[in-house]
């Protein structure tokens, strides 16, 4: 069996690699080629372009990269016509896989999409593309699921791997332990991790916010200290650059890469929306989200929102379950407060554990399995139809 695939994202890269595992253990002459990172390739992925090419968010910002990735786009949607695979699987990045996957499906080859876009929050109306681009969603949120009956586009809730990968209990004080002697930093004390994201941009209209709060906090309590993972080294040199600019060094701990580790060492974590907030919950680590776009790209995204949240465990929730501050709400005052709110108030970070805990629960379903199984479910009924 041959399987296309393309991940555009660090997140779909995990996905890739986990769904591939599991489509080995039921199909193991099963071969994957298409777009993938680092650990797709490790195991045996054939990634005709590197990932990272892919990797632009936003509605302005992938106009700059816009020849590039129609070229990328042609290529990859000649290659698979010419020789059509079993299966192809875009993973996340919708802007860019369900334009792909419309021109595959006109062509008779099964499509799948992993992981659902938000047409639940914004843009509904690309529900009908959805219909028409791909045989099946593998979603993996319950929440997700009512819209896409609805709308009777076939649908499979598969949960989401790091549910069935954290413990319950995230590992408890032994995970936090170990991650801060492996971080080489005290292991006694209060650490709170700044996460302002992984791009250039995101930093720059995160990052000196994020460092303002720690300041107006060590100011609070000087025995506060602070963890900040960075991508990269490019990442590295902007936030050690931005730490110089904002005066501060004592008390700020700046690794490079170590983000999972970084979240488990800490006791709260201030982080951007995004994926890393689903970690933080399973982890139930007590965070506090903000996030801040480009004014043009905000002004278009907040006309489109239909939903009155935007962090993972809030959506899950159904409920402000996390405090979230976006675009002009995010201010050193509004982030000091909460945080200083949820280190001297212990019913509220219970509170918050016993909401993780809920919401953790009905996620963990085995998502690796649970998609390889539906993919390969869907070939067999393809496959049937045509003969």
């Amino acid at each position: 069996m041959r399987i296309g695939m393309i991940a555009g994202e660090a997140s779909g890269d995990t996905l890739g690699e986990g769904l591939i595992k599991a489509l080995r253990r039921l199909c193991p002459e099963a071969t994957f080629e298409g777009i993938g990172g680092p650990k797709m390739i490790a195991e045996g992925f054939d990634s005709f372009v590197p990932m990272e090419r892919l990797s632009v968010m936003g509605f302005v910002e992938p106009l700059a990269r816009l020849p590039e990735l129609l070229r990328i786009k042609r290529d990859l949607q000649n290659h698979f016509i010419a020789s059509p695979p079993d299966v192809f699987i875009g993973i996340d990045s919708p802007g860019f896989n369900l334009r792909i996957e419309q021109v595959i499906h006109d062509h008779n080859i099964p499509t799948v999409h992993y992981v659902s876009p938000s047409v639940w929050a914004w843009g509904q109306k690309r529900i009908h593309k959805i219909a028409k681009a791909t045989d099946l969603v593998l979603a993996l949120f319950p929440f997700e699921i009512p819209f896409y009956e609805q709308h009777k586009v076939p649908v499979k809730l598969v949960g989401h791997p790091l549910a069935d990968n954290i413990p319950m209990d995230g590992g408890g004080e032994e995970e936090r332990i170990a991650a801060r002697q492996s971080l080489e930093i005290a292991l006694q004390g209060r650490y709170i991790a700044l996460m302002p994201g992984s791009r250039r941009n995101e930093i720059n209209r995160l990052g000196r916010s994020f460092i303002e709060t720690a300041k107006r906090l060590l100011r609070s309590d000087p025995t506060l200290s602070f963890l900040i993972p960075c991508a990269n080294a490019a990442r590295y040199a902007q936030v050690q650059e931005l730490l110089a600019e904002c005066g501060v060094s004592d008390g700020f701990y700046v690794f490079e890469g170590r983000s999972h580790e970084t979240m488990r060492a800490a006791d709260i974590v201030l982080l951007a929306s995004g994926t890393a907030t689903l970690e933080a919950m399973l982890l139930k680590r007590s965070m506090v989200v903000a996030y801040s776009l480009s004014p043009l790209t905000y002004a278009l995204a907040s006309r489109l929102l239909k939903v009155p949240y935007v962090s993972l465990p809030n959506l899950l929730a159904g409920e402000r379950l996390v405090a979230e501050f976006l675009q002009h709400n995010v201010t050193v005052d509004n982030l000091a407060g909460e945080i200083q709110r949820l280190l001297t108030d212990a019913q509220a970070q219970e509170a918050l554990t016993a909401g993780f805990r809920k919401i953790h629960e009905r996620i963990r379903l085995g998502a690796d399995i649970q998609a390889a199984q539906a993919i390969l479910e869907l070939v067999a009924q393809k496959s049937t139809k045509s003969r």
